[in-house]
């Protein structure tokens, strides 16, 4: 009887001692979460989603958003195999050689020029799994605007972001593609011609085929061994961008995108 009461008075103060610990708050558990990300990537190397999942005991879903958040930070990127590798404003080099800018920081310039020449909202994204993530997004002056702000999520198959990027990269095309609104390719046979046009011609469209009364066109970025590291798109109100101004805008962020490789 001594002995469980020692255990009985043991259990209790660790509960009390349990209860008056401070306890962490979400913003310290998900910052903690993502130093662990950081950790395992500079000891482990590049990785994928779902084995980062699994070593840390996340869903696939949390461990997305942690490099999502770290991809818009500038701390890791999209590598090769859709594995995710930390940049060099983590990993510095051991020369006194300044570390590489962002992809964030590269295309700031060129983000800025199309939203003055245009006025409309400009966007840069890159694949996360199987969607499109803006990493940065410079919105218009004007009261009635699209709105996608740097975090936004959307899918591949029907903007014009995910499209470019459908077009020029290892992506697994969704196995249904979902009729959005009445202008959506959801045929597959069309859909496939339409990234082949796609890669002909350097640019996609979108026309209200991912929200009624809101179009898109976007161009592929590209490093200089011809790599599509991201894509810069332009989203407006269709009673600003009329669907005869869509090509011709496609083929102005083409050209501006050709920029980005001298940068």
């Amino acid at each position: 009887m001594a002995i469980e009461g020692e255990w009985a008075m043991a259990a209790a103060a660790a509960e009390d001692q349990r209860r008056a610990a401070p306890s962490r708050p979400p913003e310290v558990k998900t910052l903690a979460k993502g130093l662990a990300v950081i950790d395992h990537m500079l000891e482990r190397g590049p990785v994928r989603t779902t084995d980062l999942a699994q070593h840390l005991g996340i869903d696939k879903g949390t461990a997305s958003r942690l490099l999502q958040t770290l991809v818009v930070s500038g701390y890791v990127r999209l590598g090769e195999g859709r594995a995710f590798e930390l940049t060099e404003k983590m990993v510095r080099r051991k020369s006194l050689e300044r570390p590489e800018r962002s992809l964030r920081e590269r295309a700031r310039p060129l983000l800025e020029r199309i939203a003055a020449e245009t006025g409309e909202a400009v966007h840069l994204s890159i694949p996360a799994d199987d969607r499109v993530l803006y990493i940065d997004t410079i919105e218009s002056n004007s009261p009635l605007r699209v709105d996608r702000p740097a975090g936004t999520l959307a899918p591949l198959d029907c903007t014009a972001m995910g499209r470019i990027l459908l077009a020029h990269l290892p992506l697994a095309i969704p196995l249904q593609l979902q009729k959005r609104t009445e202008n959506t390719i959801a045929d597959p046979v069309r859909f496939a011609a339409l990234l082949d046009t796609i890669r002909e011609q350097g640019y996609a469209l979108d026309d209200e085929e991912y929200h009624l009364g809101i179009r898109c066109a976007a161009a592929a970025l590209r490093e200089q061994d011809g790599t599509v590291v991201g894509a810069i798109g332009v989203s407006g109100p269709t009673v600003r961008m009329a669907r005869e101004d869509l090509r011709p805008l496609g083929e102005r962020l083409k050209v501006t995108a050709s920029a980005f490789l001298r940068d």
